[in-house]
């Protein structure tokens, strides 16, 4: 189909969900041999890539090449410096307390709960939340404000999340903050720069999608379901329910935008001001 239409036709729909699958499908395999369920966090990444290079492949002689090109480069530079740095955090650490908690809530065998509770669910998130790549690769439109206008809102995501990454990265590994709440750059305008930064690349991306009012009325989905996640989902609000009984952290979140980037707010608990 062309810009005129919706996207991709069924059975190329089919091939992609058939990718996502195979790579969480893969990353179950070798969690369960490590009895290991945080790498799942790395494979989320890779098999957003992965989607976007079979669609790139796929979509050759439909779409117009440079958005094509552009909306894979953008997804593959996104997934894989998320899965990079996340495999980098994880290192030498044991089970993510959150999948240890989810695993132990189940009723019956664990490993098949874990296939199906995470796996499949992330393999269906990773293909819904794709569509703008896909619907994006075969319109035929050329390029316009509109898209400059998305990659603007990627790069700007792209930028709060890498940045806010490395922040707190470099918080972590200062032996003199151990216990610390990280409050510094980023991170004293919004208690989660990653988690908006993440929000802000998929808007970028579906502006990139929006060549008819039929593609972006089918990738809408996908910015909406992805900033829900972080926001309401198993982003911000189980991390903010595990660091809540850390001490400083009730006075962090009461100057600190939950999520969108303001400035941080007088506390009655700081000496003074906060600039």
């Amino acid at each position: 189909m062309n810009g005129a239409g919706w996207g991709p036709p069924a059975s190329d729909l089919a091939i992609t969900a058939a990718v996502a699958a195979g790579v969480l499908l893969a990353t179950f395999a070798i969690a369960v041999r490590r009895d290991l369920h945080r790498i799942v966090d790395i494979a989320w990444g890779i098999a957003f890539s992965a989607v976007a290079a079979v669609t790139y492949l796929l979509s050759a002689g439909e779409g117009n090449d440079a958005r094509r090109l552009l909306v894979a480069v953008a997804t593959i530079v996104w997934g894989l410096r998320l899965s990079v740095h996340i495999a980098r955090r994880s290192r030498g650490h044991g089970e993510d307390p959150r999948y240890a908690e989810l695993l132990g809530k189940g009723h019956g065998n664990r490993t098949w709960n874990a296939l199906r509770t995470v796996y499949l669910l992330q393999a269906a998130l990773v293909w819904l939340i794709s569509l703008p790549v896909q619907t994006a690769s075969y319109s035929t439109e050329p390029l316009g404000w509109l898209d400059f206008a998305g990659l603007a809102v990627w790069a700007t995501g792209l930028g709060f999340e890498a940045v806010g990454d490395h922040q707190l990265a470099r918080f972590k590994s200062d032996p003199a903050n151990q216990g610390r709440i990280m409050d510094r750059g980023l991170w004293a305008w919004t208690r989660h720069p990653n988690y908006f930064g993440d929000s802000l690349v998929w808007w970028g991306l579906f502006l990139l999608a929006c060549t008819s009012w039929q593609a972006s009325l089918i990738s809408a989905v996908s910015p909406v379901v992805m900033t829900l996640l972080l926001t309401v989902g198993s982003g911000k609000r189980l991390l903010e329910r595990h660091m809540a009984d850390r001490p400083g952290y009730a006075e962090y979140a009461a100057r600190t935008s939950g999520f969108l980037p303001m400035p941080p707010r007088w506390h009655p608990a700081d000496s003074k001001p906060r600039r």
